[in-house]
């Protein structure tokens, strides 16, 4: 992988990541149409620490509140959103790895997506006073929680899908992204634990088969490491920090459009052309 690949892979994850159009989705389509090889498991972590590291630093306000208050309210509602995650992600793992593999369903994702986008848009502007940091309930934080767990699937977003979660609900434009993005944090960390727990059974692998090379380093220098990195979470900043003044101010119609559209393509390729697919 060149230093230049390695900074557009960066670039991607770190925009895609917090804008609501997929990340995992844009990855797979981007090294498909490029023909860039399937990145090393450890770039990979790296690209989420760089993600990781911008919503620490784009939400240090809310980050320091909830460390120097950790027993309060919105807190417990993170953990338990966080808990119906984790639980469709053990039970689907192996489906969902699949799907990364192979893309056959990234088309109806980008859909999936778009559709979420339209329909929490139009429930946002019923008529009714929103809801507040007080008023945000457990309910809420299932019903999110059960959201992200179905967009660890490629191609559906899962800040689209937890805002349009929080937004159907009635909740405060600027909480409902605060929400989303601070759930982002232990989503993130998740993946990091998982990345890293195969990085130690690769490396033992190869320690007791040392003629064997899984490679989760070859073709990964470390300059295009660090490029890579920078990258994601300059990049990553850049785009938590969009989404909030969009949010707050702005319809997500445009992202649904663009979703809707790309999903749209996607299965034109992969049933008629099978130019990329």
């Amino acid at each position: 992988m060149t230093i230049y690949q390695a900074i557009f892979l960066g670039f991607i994850q770190g925009l895609t990541e917090f804008l609501p159009i997929s990340s995992s989705g844009h990855l797979i389509l981007v090294q498909k149409i490029l023909g860039i090889s399937v990145p090393t498991l450890f770039f990979d972590v790296m690209l989420h620490c760089g993600t990781l590291l911008a919503v620490f630093v784009a939400l240090r306000n809310d980050v320091w509140n909830l460390l120097r208050r950790p027993f309060q309210r919105i807190t417990a509602l993170l953990v338990l959103a966080t808990a119906v995650t984790a639980g469709i992600a053990f039970a689907f793992k192996d489906r969902i790895e699949e799907a990364f593999a192979s893309g056959e369903w990234l088309g109806q994702a980008f859909l999936i997506t778009a559709f979420a986008l339209f329909v929490s848009d139009y429930l946002s502007r019923r008529p009714g006073q929103q809801r507040n940091d007080a008023e945000i309930d457990v309910i809420d934080a299932v019903l999110i929680g059960l959201l992200q767990g179905i967009a660890i699937a490629p191609g559906i977003s899962r800040s689209g899908l937890t805002l349009s979660g929080a937004l159907s609900r009635r909740l405060k434009r600027d909480l409902a992204a605060r929400f989303s993005f601070l759930l982002a944090i232990p989503a993130i960390l998740g993946a990091l634990v998982l990345q890293i727990r195969e990085l130690y059974k690769y490396h033992s692998f190869q320690s007791v088969n040392p003629d064997v090379s899984i490679g989760f380093l070859t073709g990964v220098s470390p300059a295009a490491l660090v490029a890579g990195t920078i990258t994601a979470a300059v990049v990553g900043f850049g785009a938590v920090t969009l989404m909030l003044n969009i949010i707050r101010k702005r319809s997500l119609t445009v992202f649904g459009i663009y979703t809707a559209l790309l999903g749209l393509l996607v299965l034109l390729d992969q049933t008629v052309f099978h130019v990329v697919f």
